[in-house]
C-alpha cells in the first residue's frame, strides 16, 4: 500500500502533483514531427508537436509562410504548408527557434 505523502507527491521528480502541469512539460519533451502529405494532387508539409503557445505559433506560421514564400494555416494543433519543405523547415527550427536537433523528426 502507497503511504498518504507518497500519492501527493510526483514520483519523477518528488514535488508536489498541484505544482505540476503535466501537460506542459509533455508538450515540450515531445519531439516535433515534420512530414509531407499529397493532399489533392500536391504535396504539403505537416509540422506537429511544436511546443509554443497559441500567439507564438501564429508569429512561427507567419514568419514561415514569408520564409518559404508558401501558403499555410495553423489548425487542430499543427501547421499546414503548402509544398515540400521538411528539410527546410527542420533547419529554421534548429537555427531561429532554437529547437536542439535531437528533438526534430523529418519523415
Amino acid at each position: 500500500m502507497v503511504a498518504f505523502d507518497e500519492r501527493l507527491r510526483d514520483p519523477v521528480t518528488g514535488l508536489p502533483i498541484e505544482l505540476f502541469s503535466w501537460e506542459e512539460v509533455e508538450k515540450e519533451l515531445r519531439p516535433v514531427r515534420i512530414r509531407t502529405e499529397r493532399r489533392r494532387g500536391r504535396d504539403v508539409t505537416i509540422i506537429e508537436n511544436l511546443p509554443f503557445s497559441k500567439e507564438t505559433m501564429k508569429s512561427f506560421l507567419k514568419e514561415m509562410k514569408r520564409v518559404l514564400a508558401c501558403g499555410g494555416t495553423y489548425k487542430d494543433g499543427y501547421v499546414l504548408l503548402q509544398g515540400d519543405h521538411r528539410y527546410k523547415v527542420a533547419k529554421l527550427l534548429k537555427e531561429k527557434w532554437g529547437i536542439p536537433e535531437e528533438q526534430i523528426e523529418v519523415e
